[in-house]
């Protein structure tokens, strides 16, 4: 089996030559960018399975790095190295379209671990590509898209389009709280919990033109989409 290819972007150099000469010896394929700038050039030249990405970057911050990616691949998964764990520092790496994030200092086998269950995490290929209807609302995966009326209605963030598409995959059922967490954070703590709920928020808002959609609180087990 081909070894993932990791896009290591981190500007303490020490750091990142420790982080590139370990992961290889676990199976990566490792390049390395000290830079966000640096770093989207070589996105855009060539595919890559998973991105660990340092928050703070010159010339391109890691959030702005991957709004930018994202524009052009939603599916690659991303973890942040960060030294927040403030929420709304959480929120908005999620909102950029990161799928988790590590605080520093961190030891090489939590890493490992957190690599790995991103990439098993990873849904196929072929889910994303559908057109999906939800009520009124036309829903693209792929391009995080939601139209209305045969007209662009939103650009959804990946962390949305996501969560939406989790949604709709299990309409008119009760989704678990704890299910949601796990599978798209991969953790079921406070903060995550906390994110997850500014997403649902933002997606009912979207969804809000047609009244027979609907995001339901089934309280104290989860959520169930009606459409």
């Amino acid at each position: 089996m081909k070894p993932p290819h990791l896009l290591l972007l981190e500007d303490e150099v020490p750091l990142a030559k420790i982080l590139q000469e370990s992961l290889q010896k676990r199976g990566f394929t490792v390049t390395h960018a000290p830079d966000g700038q640096q770093g989207l050039e070589l996105f855009r030249r060539q595919p890559f399975d998973i991105c660990v990405v340092d928050v703070m970057l010159p010339l391109l911050d890691g959030f702005s790095f991957v709004r930018e990616i994202r524009k052009v691949d939603g599916q690659v998964p991303v973890l942040f190295l960060t030294a927040k764990s403030q929420t709304q520092d959480l929120v908005q790496g999620y909102a950029s379209g990161g799928n988790d994030y590590l605080k520093k200092p961190f030891t090489l086998e939590e890493l490992v671990l957190r690599l790995h269950e991103l990439l098993r995490r990873q849904p196929p290929k072929e889910n994303l590509s559908e057109t999906l209807l939800v009520g009124r609302y036309t829903f693209l995966p792929q391009k995080q898209e939601l139209w209305l009326d045969k007209k662009l209605h939103a650009k959804l963030s990946y962390r949305e389009s996501e969560l939406l598409l989790l949604l709709v995959q299990h309409r008119h059922q009760v989704l678990e709280r704890k299910t949601v967490l796990l599978q798209l954070w991969g953790d079921d703590g406070f903060f995550q919990a906390r994110t997850m709920d500014v997403f649902l928020t933002k997606l009912r808002k979207h969804l809000r033109e047609d009244p027979s959609v609907e995001i339901l609180n089934i309280r104290g087990v989860g959520y169930k989409l009606l459409a």
